[in-house]
């Protein structure tokens, strides 16, 4: 779930970055969050495994 989260967030910053360059702060953001997300997902899989 988390990973795929992280695409979205990714191509939704990535769309954004490349349609509404004014917006820059707000689009970061979204990068953060998918990388956030990314990190999330590892640390839930990794633990859920052990």
């Amino acid at each position: 779930m988390f990973l795929i989260l992280a695409l979205v967030l990714v191509l939704a910053w990535l769309g954004g970055f490349v349609m509404f360059h004014v917006a820059g702060f707000f689009i970061h953001i979204l990068l953060i969050l998918a990388v956030i997300s990314v990190i999330m997902h590892f640390v839930r899989g990794a633990a859920s495994r052990a």
